[in-house]
């Protein structure tokens, strides 16, 4: 098949990388696969552009411009290039994608729009050949379309370090246990939630140290509530890393703390936790509970007493060569569906 994924994101975070790891494992199976990305915003960020990224794998598409912040000109523009490729299957994985898509898509290809978190889940959502979420629990928010879940996907560099104490000393950090939180500083990633629980923690695990990996626009005020709550020695703010730094950075912890979600609501940062071998301690939200070694209230109390437990469960990361296929039957149902039953 010849499959075109629209990313209408600049960044290689959140659902980029999942999108990235699914071509991945479409391509190894034979298909010729394609990732169109926004190619009109670019710099000003500490994030990471996925443009390069997806070029380097040898996926980028770059006959779409595909931004939101593209002139109604340049839209027409995107869907009269959409309508004249030669494709199979489009797949759509935001908004802008799927409205795009809904207007521009080959007559012939099959439409599949990916939902990777609950928002998008409103009455104006357009109309598709089938759709993905990112959680058993979402499943049911789709009606009368085929449907499946489309998991979290870890890349093989996501693995236990070979000596985590000789990380450590190399990253020059420490802790016993060393948690992390790795997020950008926004309302429904609870920061403010984990500091006050590090608090709690430090009167039974007075070794304990928090690293918060990530930038944000609520930073200053998580600095200050470190500050207030007095545990500034306990606390290191790292900024945002990327790649191959924030790999060795996750390898480094004993335990990451995922306390919300935010665009990406396959429970991403979980599974690659867990595949390095760090205990993951999560809030009852999407996907985060396939992956959590422990499950707790959204409170101080419940996250230091889940933290202080340290039990870990044996749970299997999704295989991407098997989600990518299944993701490939999924295509091949809409295919085999009625084109008038389509769009």
């Amino acid at each position: 098949m010849r499959i075109l994924h629209l990313l209408a994101s600049p960044f290689f975070s959140g659902p980029a990388e999942l999108v990235a790891r699914l071509a991945e494992g479409q391509r190894s199976l034979g298909h010729e696969v394609k990732v169109a990305v926004d190619r009109k915003r670019a710099g000003g960020s500490a994030e990471e552009p996925a443009a390069p990224v997806f070029s380097s794998m040898g996926l980028l598409d770059d006959g779409l411009e595909l931004s939101v912040h593209s002139t109604p000109p340049a839209v027409l523009r995107d869907v009269r290039a959409l309508a004249a490729r030669r494709v199979d299957v489009v797949h759509a994985h935001f908004s802008h994608d799927h409205l795009l898509a809904r207007f521009g898509c080959p007559r012939t290809a099959a439409l599949v729009r990916s939902v990777h978190a609950p928002r998008s889940l409103r009455w104006s959502l357009p109309r598709a050949d089938a759709f993905t979420v990112p959680a058993r629990a979402l499943v049911r928010k789709i009606a009368n379309r085929p449907v499946m879940v489309l998991p979290a996907l870890v890349g093989p560099e996501f693995r236990p370090p070979e000596d985590r104490r000789a990380l450590r000393s190399k990253l020059g950090v420490f802790g016993s246990p060393l948690i992390g939180m790795v997020s950008t500083f926004q309302p429904s990633r609870r920061h403010s939630l984990g500091v006050s629980a590090l608090r709690l923690l430090l009167q039974r695990r007075p070794e304990a140290r928090l690293i918060l990996l990530g930038d944000g626009a609520l930073e200053q005020r998580v600095r200050e509530q470190v500050a207030e709550e007095r545990v500034a020695d306990h606390v290191a703010f790292l900024g945002y890393r990327s790649g191959a730094e924030y790999v060795l950075y996750l390898q480094a912890l004993d335990e990451v703390w995922i306390l919300g979600l935010g665009n990406d609501w396959s429970g991403r940062a979980a599974a690659q936790a867990r595949a390095c071998g760090v205990r993951v301690l999560a809030v009852d939200e999407g996907g985060l509970g396939a992956y959590a070694d422990a499950v707790a209230a959204p409170t101080p109390e419940a996250v230091a007493n889940a933290s202080g437990s340290g039990r870990r469960e044996d749970k299997a990361l999704p295989d991407v060569q098997e989600i990518a296929g299944a993701v490939c039957d999924l295509y091949e149902r809409c295919r085999r569906a009625d084109g008038g039953e389509r769009r």
